[in-house]
């Protein structure tokens, strides 16, 4: 066929000379014993709908004799016609395409098409089209109120199963190497160390932790500073904290903006600034306009911290 290539159930459709037709075959086999691959060449006429039966048939025994393995005819019209066509070199395997909901093919089940002679059939809707209606089931269940009932679907288990998450297990536990935990446990345990004293530091036992953003709720905003703290510090609320680590590598491993009257929930992103007195820097910076970087340090890993007022 000429292209872009379409489906042949479709109006249009125009092929290429016979010539050129055959010699897309042999194109395709001397390709392979080049290169010496297993490929099998499925050789498609479109002929049938573009001219005629008797075209198509003729192509199919040219493109047999040029070295397809398997022969095909699209969109051919009846049941006669496709016993015709698989009596073209019947040693020669033929494929059958069943448009199924409204092509120009004739829909048959496996046992009727090998009862014809074929010995491959696609049905290319087929799953698209069962998916599509249990969709369309499940969204009006849910817009009526109600739910897919359970046994429309499959269990979490055999949804895991059938997408291949217990092969990832077994191969996670495959090439699992205990030095990588150990590697991971001491840079968890360093990385957000200090180094060095800073002004108005005060000493504080802090252990490890992963880093955790807190989300603040317009709860959190009521009920902060129940001593007070928030109505001496209430200016500060409108403005935010940015707090940015840097690799040595140079590649940025923490970005996060949080309220910057919300201070005393910083040590949860970065616990080694718990032994930092943030709000007497932000007290100091409180009157000052635009941004101003309140802290800027290298830990003992040779990471960057730096906390900017915006």
């Amino acid at each position: 066929m000429v292209s872009p290539k379409a489906c042949g159930h479709t109006q249009g459709r125009k092929v290429v000379s016979r010539e050129e037709a055959v010699m897309r075959i042999k194109a395709a086999v001397d390709a392979r014993k080049e290169s010496g691959s297993d490929i099998v060449i499925v050789a498609r006429s479109d002929a049938r709908q573009a001219v005629s039966l008797e075209e198509a048939l003729w192509r199919s025994r040219a493109f047999a004799d040029a070295g397809a393995d398997v022969l095909f005819i699209d969109a051919l019209a009846s049941k006669e016609e496709m016993k015709a066509f698989c009596g073209v070199y019947p040693l020669v395997p033929k494929m059958a395409n069943m448009l199924e909901g409204g092509g120009k093919t004739p829909i048959l089940n496996p046992l009727e098409l090998e009862e014809i002679g074929y010995k491959l059939v696609v049905y290319p809707l087929s799953l698209i089209g069962v998916s599509i209606q249990a969709m369309q089931d499940a969204l009006a269940a849910i817009r009526g109120g109600r739910i897919p009932p359970p046994g429309s679907m499959p269990s979490f288990e055999e949804l895991k199963e059938v997408l291949g998450f217990n092969s990832y297990y077994e191969e996670e536990k495959r090439y699992y190497s205990n030095s990588s935990q150990l590697s991971s446990e001491r840079l968890a345990s360093s990385v957000y160390s200090l180094q060095g004293t800073y002004k108005n530091a005060e000493p504080k036992d802090q252990s490890p932790q992963d880093p955790i953003v807190e989300v603040i709720t317009p709860e959190v905003y009521n009920n902060y500073g129940a001593d007070g703290f928030k109505d001496s510090f209430s200016g500060i609320w409108s403005r935010k904290l940015r707090i940015k680590i840097t690799g040595r590598d140079g590649f940025e491993k923490l970005e996060v903006r949080i309220p910057a009257g919300f201070s005393d929930g910083i040590t949860n992103i970065v616990p080694a600034l718990g032994g930092v007195n943030i709000k007497e820097l932000l007290n100091e910076a409180a009157d000052e306009m635009g941004g101003k970087q309140l802290l800027d340090f290298n830990d003992t890993m040779g990471d960057r911290t730096q906390v900017f007022l915006e």
